[in-house]
């Protein structure tokens, strides 16, 4: 029976290294902290609880968190693979189980990669829109995240000795580790661990350079790998939703539409009734949980307008209706802080033209600091709760 933690010249390349995994380790863990804290945003901005009354002001706050969680996510994908390559031959370590702590760190291995892996996949088929899972993304994703950074603690708590030997201030020996920074690099060829972290990092950078243009003003032009230009689509604005996939052409087409507007002093406004009521200009982005987003100048009648001529409190909360007929987003509720700023529209106009079809016509909700897909489209009813 082999004794020891490796057969002598198994896996003898210089790239596994405990110095290595140790720095690509707090990288990674720095990249999925960004993403873990982004994605805690996005999430209770989608499903706020009862507790939490989300700010309309800065208007660019959505857009700066969400472009970081998919910047991070997608930068996090080289920094992964180098790290499993580092640390693979853990593996095959005899005896599998030492102590307890051992135990533990084994135990944390596989949430750890799992969710890590499942998490980055997912991610990147949704920012794709390649949806072939039978789950639905945004609750999985959320839950899925939780068990991958409980992993990742425990992980990090249990390695703790190994990366302070590794990296933290000139003391040897613990762990059973030497520090290994002033240590020369052994002879042999290939790639050394200087090179793989250039590489690693120049990927993660080029991934970042040629993708961040979905959110970052100006740098549209160099999104060679996004899957998506925020300047191009109907009016200058991508859709990620059309009419017909909402099966809503003919009815939001319909000369009989009419937008209700329900509170203590109920009406309706056709649409040309709805076109000549006070119009505004707000010039805000769009910013969907893709990760992309959009300047745009909406035109339309303030939703706070709309409330007060029904006789809507200030302090009450809205839920926006839309013609399609089904699907998890076809309504949405608005807060006061929201419902009631003064750049909320129910726009009917876009970048100075009637709204396009795939856009919400004949009106669609456009309020500050609100992930896309709470920006309802197709609107015909607005309902006091």
């Amino acid at each position: 029976m082999r004794q020891g933690p490796l057969r002598e010249g198994t896996f003898s390349s210089r790239l596994h290294d405990p110095r290595v995994a140790a720095l690509l380790g707090i990288w990674l863990g720095i990249a999925f902290g960004v993403c873990f804290l982004t994605g805690l945003v996005s999430h209770f901005m989608q499903h706020p609880p009862s507790w939490l009354d989300w700010p309309a002001r800065p208007v660019w706050l959505y857009r700066t968190t969400q472009g970081l969680h998919v910047a991070t996510g997608l930068a996090s994908v080289p920094l992964l693979l180098a790290k499993l390559w580092t640390v693979y031959p853990r593996l095959w370590e005899w005896p599998p189980v030492r102590s307890a702590a051992h135990a533990l760190e084994r135990l944390t291995i596989v949430p750890l990669i799992a969710g890590a892996v499942f998490q980055l996949a997912t991610g990147i088929a949704n920012i794709a829109q390649w949806y072939r899972f039978r789950f639905f993304f945004t609750v999985t994703h959320y839950w899925v995240a939780w068990i991958t950074i409980g992993a990742l603690l425990v992980h990090v708590a249990a390695k703790l000795a190994v990366v302070r030997a590794n990296v933290g201030p000139g003391r040897a020996g613990r762990a059973g580790l030497t520090d290994r920074r002033s240590e020369p690099e052994p002879p042999g060829d290939g790639l050394s661990r200087r090179g793989l972290g250039i590489a690693v990092g120049t990927a993660a950078g080029v991934i970042t350079l040629t993708t961040a243009g979905q959110f970052v003003p100006g740098l549209s032009r160099l999104d060679l790998l996004a899957p998506r230009r925020p300047d191009l689509g109907p009016q200058r604005l991508p859709v990620n939703r059309t009419a017909a996939a909402a099966r809503v052409t003919a009815i939001a087409r319909d000369p009989s539409y009419r937008l209700e507007v329900v509170g203590p002093r109920p009406f309706t406004l056709s649409l040309d009734e709805l076109l000549a009521f006070d119009h505004h200009t707000s010039k805000l982005p769009i910013t969907c949980v893709e990760g992309w987003a959009a300047d745009a100048t909406w035109h339309g009648p303030r939703l706070r307008d709309l409330l007060d001529t029904a006789g809507i409190p200030p302090g009450a909360t809205v839920r926006v209706e839309s013609l399609e007929a089904r699907g998890g987003y076809r309504a949405s509720e608005v807060n006061p802080s929201h419902a009631r700023d003064p750049l909320t529209l129910l726009a009917t106009g876009l970048n100075g033209a009637a709204l396009d079809l795939d856009h919400g016509y004949p009106a669609r909700l456009i309020a500050p600091n609100r992930p896309g897909v709470l920006q309802t489209k197709w609107v015909h009813r607005v309902v006091m709760l």
